[in-house]
């Protein structure tokens, strides 16, 4: 590898990053910055230069997929399988593998199922979800069952049951799992962190992970933190990835301080800013950065790097099953013959609302997938797989070897023949890419664990590889919290109302915070085409609620409207607003004007006459906005209302017409924008 070649193609910022010689160093990566790629080439760089032996490497991510594509790309720059990348509850549970194999210690059962564990130990009026959703924050935060309901108080949390009632299930779960001996995922990482007390354990696992690399960074909780602080000890030899303003699971547990404050937490370490954005059109990144811009972001805003693109559209339905059907459409119009489905992706805030969006697209003919359904694990051919695995009397490689060799002759037989699709060539198609991935991670752990028994990957897969699916040619339905870390060309962003986006139990300004980055996010997956909607009515169960339009479709609005009055608006501003003028007069005739003339100084395009409205267009757009707290131009631009000045409506049916004024804008500021103009236009 040569060192100078993994330079060619970074920008200033990003050729800082690979080849600082800060440590620890933190390097903050704002969506589509090429984070990835700059993380990949930073450990190529140091192996490349002799500064870093890449059997020592140790690089955590968040993913599964995530730590294969950061596997696939170290690879592609010639490093093989010596690097060893996963995420931290698999890493640390392939240390206490080897660990209890060298103490011939039986290993304790891995608990899967929490919810239905915990089910048995509830009371009957309490849904096990959510006192399982209230033990994993807890666990993450490093807490107890016997301080869970003071700790809970000073978090300003709100749990779906009353906290007593969850303290007391947690301590009954945590006694259960003593009795039965078995632990959770969580334990893994609090089960490593005890084994790093005992020196020798510690001096062990130090001496084999030497540079430590960590992706997403401000998605770390305090127990994976201690772990990371375990295996790090007191070496400097630490690079953490991370934006701050994709920090979007606080309500789990994750604590971005460890990211904004990282100085802090490791006095005397660098950091570099990567602010370039590669992935989205400068239109859509207009967007992101008007929707952030509120939350006063500690970063610098993205600069687009891709070539113009379309304005983000809103549209508005009467209902949410329109909605859903008029989504459909859209997908179905912006597939072109030749591109793919899986371009496409429709993004809604909650799991509850997949659902709708994906009849939809059933009925439709279109094909989808809902991410988070069928999982790897619960394929047929997988299961199958898995027992042959198992009664394979030879090594672990062996048995690896033998099973990639199964696939090139043809699938495995299958207990579950009813299950076989009518398409039996995509059926085969399907059924070897999930055991070519079997395959795949069969490699990966044996990277991380120097025991590999196909029991142990078995029971790491069941830890790490949750419900991902297999690739195939469809479209995409899934959450916003989901959709963090993936891109499509086309991204459709539905049920943006108030009560969804931002979420109705978002209360507090950390929440609310919270919740506008979950927006940037969903919005900065989008490469070329953002489509926006809402509907006015929604039903819930047997309710249909009346719906207001999101909030942050205002900054949507105006980021919109201002790409279009740069890229497409009338060169010559006079001339446009005399035809407007003349246009409505047809419709709409006025009085005579009194021919009372504004102040000097009317902004280009503007005749004299006309300055007075747009001066109290002005006072009036500077009030709205210091009472929203957001900048003027998220209201109207000055452009926009140079246009309202000129044309002097009188409904909301000519306000539509003038550009930068969208449905979201007349519903929120028409009768308003209005009723001013109607006051200074005599």
């Amino acid at each position: 590898m040569d060192p100078d070649r993994l330079l060619d193609d970074l920008n200033d910022a990003q050729r800082a990053a690979v080849t600082s010689t800060a440590a620890p160093l933190c390097i903050i990566a704002g969506a589509g910055s090429g984070k990835t790629r700059v993380l990949t080439r930073r450990i190529g760089h140091r192996v490349a230069t002799g500064d870093a032996d890449p059997r020592h490497v140790l690089a955590l991510t968040f993913t599964r997929k995530a730590a294969g594509e950061l596997g696939k790309r170290l690879r592609a720059l010639g490093m093989r399988d010596t690097v060893a990348a996963g995420t931290f509850h698999s890493v640390a549970y392939a240390q206490l593998r080897a660990r209890w194999t060298e103490r011939d210690v039986r290993p304790p059962e891995l608990l899967d199922r929490k919810v239905r564990f915990v089910a048995g130990l509830v009371p009957r009026d309490v849904k096990a979800v959510d006192v399982v959703g209230e033990i994993e924050w807890a666990t993450a935060r490093r807490i107890g069952p016997g301080t869970y309901v003071h700790e809970a108080s000073l978090a300003n949390r709100t749990p779906p049951v009353p906290a007593k009632v969850v303290a007391s299930v947690f301590e009954r779960y945590e006694e259960a799992k003593r009795q039965r001996r078995m632990i959770d995922f969580d334990d893994l990482l609090r089960l490593c962190i005890r084994d790093l007390a005992d020196p020798e354990v510690a001096a062990a696992q130090r001496w084999r992970f030497r540079h430590l690399f960590v992706d997403e960074f401000q998605d770390v909780n305090p127990l994976q933190f201690d772990l990371l602080k375990g295996w790090l000890g007191d070496r400097p030899d630490l690079c953490v990835v991370g934006d701050p303003n994709q920090a979007i699971y606080a309500w789990n547990g994750a604590d971005a301080g460890y990211l904004t404050d990282f100085e802090r937490w490791f006095p005397g370490s660098g950091q570099v800013e990567l602010s370039e954005n590669y992935r989205s059109s400068p239109q859509i990144l207009a967007v992101a950065n008007a929707v952030l811009s509120p939350s006063r972001p500690k970063s610098s805003p993205l600069r687009a790097n891709r070539p113009e693109g379309p304005a983000p559209t809103i549209v508005k339905y009467a209902n949410d099953d329109s909605e859903a059907k008029g989504i459909a459409r859209a997908v179905r119009d912006a597939h072109s013959p030749g591109s793919r489905w899986s371009s496409q992706a429709v993004l809604v805030r909650t799991n509850a609302q997949t659902a709708l969006v994906g009849e939809a697209l059933r009925s439709a003919g279109i094909p989808h997938r809902v991410r988070g359904g069928t999982g790897l694990l619960e394929q047929a051919e997988v299961r199958t797989a898995l027992a042959n695995l198992r009664r394979h009397p030879g090594t672990y490689t062996a048995a690896i070897a033998d099973l990639a060799a199964s696939i090139g002759d043809g699938e495995p037989a299958t207990d579950d023949e009813a299950e076989v699709p009518t398409d039996q060539s995509d059926a085969v198609a399907e059924r070897r890419a999930s055991l070519e991935m079997l395959v795949r991670l069969a490699h990966d752990y044996e990277r991380i664990d120097p025991i590999p028994s196909v029991s142990s990957f078995a029971g790491w897969l069941s830890a790490t590889v949750g419900s991902d699916s297999p690739d195939r040619d469809a479209v995409d339905v899934t959450t916003f919290h989901a959709a963090k870390g993936l891109e499509w060309p086309i991204v459709h962003l539905g049920g943006l109302e108030h009560g969804l986006v931002p979420i109705g139990h978002a209360k507090t300004a950390g929440a609310l915070a919270e919740e506008r980055r979950l927006f940037y996010v969903a919005v900065t997956r989008a490469e070329q085409r953002l489509r926006c909607t809402w509907a006015e009515t929604r039903t819930f169960g047997q309710r249909t609620m009346n719906r207001e339009a999101s909030p942050y479709l205002e900054q949507v609005e105006a980021a919109a409207s201002m790409a279009v009055l740069a890229g497409e608006g009338p060169s010559d501003w006079k001339a446009f607003l005399r035809h407007e003028r003349e246009k409505l007069a047809t419709t709409d005739p006025r009085s005579p004007r009194t021919g009372r003339r504004g102040r000097r100084g009317a902004p280009a395009g503007l005749d004299p006459d006309d300055t007075e409205i747009f001066e109290a267009l002005k006072r009036w757009r500077a009030t709205k906005a210091k009472a929203a707290g957001v900048p003027a131009y998220v209201v109207f631009s000055d452009a926009t209302l140079v246009a309202v000045a000129g044309a002097r409506p009188s409904n909301r049916s000519q306000l539509r017409s003038l550009p930068g004024i969208g449905p979201v804008k007349i519903e929120r500021h028409g009768d308003e924008l209005l009723a001013v103009v109607a006051e200074h236009a005599s």
